[in-house]
């Protein structure tokens, strides 16, 4: 029966060997590749698997075959800073039994990608190193091929014309591009972006500078809403929550938003954004009011949440 160091030893020294940075060249790393390989310690590198894998069956997995622990609110640690290059390195393909789930899909697995598991193969054979150094002279091609795949299920936003962003797959991207090509250019005709959140990147695109201008500075800790667009003309600041699964602008949300934008110079203005009337109805009861409510399916219409004026801010 091989070692457990001595399998956890190998992987890492390939992580190296494939040319993964630095922050990739450790335990954690090395476990999750073996994870993917579902090498366990009594396995030969020629028996290596593909199983489909999400994060946390990789950390159960480690637990179960090489006694390593590691906290449940380390999860994120393993997706951002192991999985995600190994995908980007075109080691690893993620989701590729189903390339458009959303990006924080609880239903998302990794798999090796198939050349990388035949050279994987091959340690310790005599063929290894020649295969190594076939696998390192294409693997530029293989990188960009993958990437050009994942780029193909992104959801593309014009925020500008001629200006396009692309964020995430799934149908909170799908709402935030109605709210940008559908809403704003009704009820805040001319109003610049400011902010756009994504599943897959916090910080989608956003424009700091503006904000500064407008009287707020927001570090990465600030809980931001999905969307932010200044209506120029009116010189309001529109705080849209774009909501398929999450709370809509409810009492708490608004007096977060409320103490997040505290110094605008602008006035506040808070939107709910629904994809359809289905919904929204699960969230009625949650809506606070001096609120607007926005549904995608129904773009020229505006529900107003009670108060003194249709839509605008309140002091």
């Amino acid at each position: 029966m091989t070692d457990k160091n001595t399998h956890i030893e190998a992987a890492l020294q390939i992580i190296i060997s494939l040319g993964l940075p630095r922050a990739q060249q450790n335990e954690r790393s090395a476990l999750s590749l073996l994870a993917l390989l579902s090498l366990t310690p009594d396995k030969a590198w020629i028996d290596a698997e593909n199983p489909l894998i999400g994060i946390t069956p990789i950390m159960d997995w480690v637990r179960t075959h090489y006694d390593k622990e590691y906290a449940p609110n380390t999860r994120e640690t393993f997706r951002r800073q192991t999985m995600h290059q190994f995908c980007d390195a075109g080691i690893a393909l993620y989701n590729p039994d189903k390339p458009d789930r959303p990006v924080n899909s609880p239903k998302a697995v990794y798999q090796i990608e198939p050349t990388t598991l035949k050279l994987l193969r091959t340690l310790g054979t005599s063929a290894w190193h020649d295969n190594l150094a076939a696998y390192l002279a294409e693997r530029e091609t293989l990188i960009t091929r993958y990437a050009k795949e994942r780029d193909q299920v992104l959801v593309p936003i014009e925020i500008t014309p001629g200006k396009t962003i692309s964020l995430s797959p799934g149908n909170h991207s799908e709402l935030i591009r109605d709210i940008i090509e559908k809403f704003a250019p009704r009820f805040a005709p001319g109003s610049t972006l400011v902010y756009v959140g994504d599943t897959g990147d916090k910080w989608g695109y956003f424009d700091a500078p503006l904000l500064a201008g407008l009287g707020i500075n927001v570090d990465a800790h600030g809980k931001m809403p999905d969307i932010v667009l200044h209506y120029t003309a009116k010189n309001w600041l529109l705080l849209i929550e774009s909501v398929t699964s999450h709370g809509p602008v409810d009492g708490k949300r608004h007096a977060e938003l409320a103490d997040l934008f505290a110094g605008s110079t602008a006035g506040l203005v808070y939107v709910t954004a629904f994809p359809n009337r289905s919904i929204m109805g699960r969230y009625l009861g949650e809506i606070a009011w001096e609120s607007e409510v926005w549904v995608a399916e129904a773009p020229s219409h505006l529900i107003h949440f009670n108060g003194e004026r249709f839509l605008g801010p309140y002091q």
